[in-house]
């Protein structure tokens, strides 16, 4: 027995492994490569790595959720944090920013794509692989790619200027520009709008996107917004001015939103002389950017600090409270999913 996603219009993951099993020795293959940065170039590639390239990218993974769907294996949405065992996690592809561009500047912008060539570009800036598989066209309907991705860490990359060959009995000089070494594990798969993960820790790693993180700063902004007065610009969201600031994500996993009031914040801004707005007529605090946000996100962390011995103001990185070397550790992820 199987389960699908929580989602009702995402796309049967059994339904298109079946599909592409059926089709697999007709499937076209393109590669792409892309950096850090997301920017993502074409490839090219020798025609006799086209077996192997469906056996590094594809069979495993249509095996493994082929035999999932004969043992229990449930499909679950990424953010969710209750997770039983034989899962697979899913997510919408508008969910996950990067993953989106590196999508869309492939399907909408595939002609003006750099051809990456080692003499203008550096494969120690690539971030990761992209494989995209083309069905057959079957009547008038146009056929519907799928990408498998993987992550591309650097000790996969061996670069012609200080690596070796060993042919024969000795060693030789490594004759290409750079070799690469593709790892077989199965990774991230993408079809039509819908991100189906293998492996939630490449995939974060590949996109810059951990769901936990992302769920338990989403309820703790719902708190922040029970809890206080704010005002933001009109189609604005405390959210939108956070999700892509990983620094303010990371410290609203500890944040405890009802440690500190409304009148306490706004008073400690006052003190530590921080320009943050406050409406007189409602009290609340203006938030208009980015950088707003990370005020107050800093204020009701308890990060700024004047020191009694020289009076001077700091916005503290980081901080250890003095407390019993016995006391519990408070997990947000627990927290969370104990509700």
């Amino acid at each position: 027995m199987t389960e699908k996603t929580d989602q009702p219009n995402a796309t049967d993951i059994f339904y298109w492994a079946n599909g592409a099993d059926r089709v697999k020795d007709e499937l076209e293959i393109d590669l792409f490569l892309f950096t850090k940065g997301f920017t993502v170039y074409a490839t090219k590639y020798d025609d006799a790595l086209k077996q192997q390239l469906k056996v590094l990218f594809l069979y495993d993974m249509i095996a493994g959720v082929q035999t999932g769907a004969a043992t229990g294996l449930a499909v679950r949405e990424l953010d969710r944090i209750d997770r039983p065992d034989n899962v697979l996690l899913h997510a919408p592809l508008d969910r996950v920013e990067h993953a989106q561009e590196v999508i869309e500047q492939i399907l909408y912008g595939e002609e003006a794509l750099e051809t990456f060539n080692e003499h203008d570009h550096e494969f120690r800036k690539i971030k990761g692989i992209a494989a995209r598989f083309m069905p057959p066209t079957v009547g008038d309907e146009a056929p519907k790619p799928f990408f498998v991705f993987k992550l591309l860490a650097g000790s996969q990359v061996m670069l012609g200027s200080a690596a070796w060959q060993f042919r024969g009995s000795s060693f030789g000089q490594f004759e290409a520009e750079a070799g690469l070494k593709v790892t077989p594990d199965n990774q991230v798969l993408i079809v039509g709008d819908d991100i189906f993960v293998f492996s939630e820790s490449k995939f974060e790693r590949l996109f810059g996107y951990s769901a936990k993180k992302y769920a338990v700063a989403e309820e703790k902004i719902k708190e922040i917004q029970a809890n206080f007065k704010l005002s933001l610009p009109d189609g604005m969201t405390l959210e939108d001015m956070i999700k892509d600031n990983k620094p303010l994500i990371n410290k609203l996993q500890k944040v405890e939103t009802s440690a500190v009031t409304h009148d306490a914040l706004v008073a400690q801004a006052d003190n530590m002389g921080l320009e943050l707005m406050v409406d007189d007529a409602q009290g609340a605090v203006i938030l208009m950017d980015a950088r707003d946000a990370a005020k107050f996100v800093n204020l009701l962390s308890d990060d700024y600090m004047t020191s009694e011995m020289t009076g001077i103001k700091y916005l503290v990185k980081s901080k250890q409270p003095l407390h019993a070397a016995d006391a519990p550790d408070d997990d947000p992820l627990a927290r969370l999913a104990s509700r």
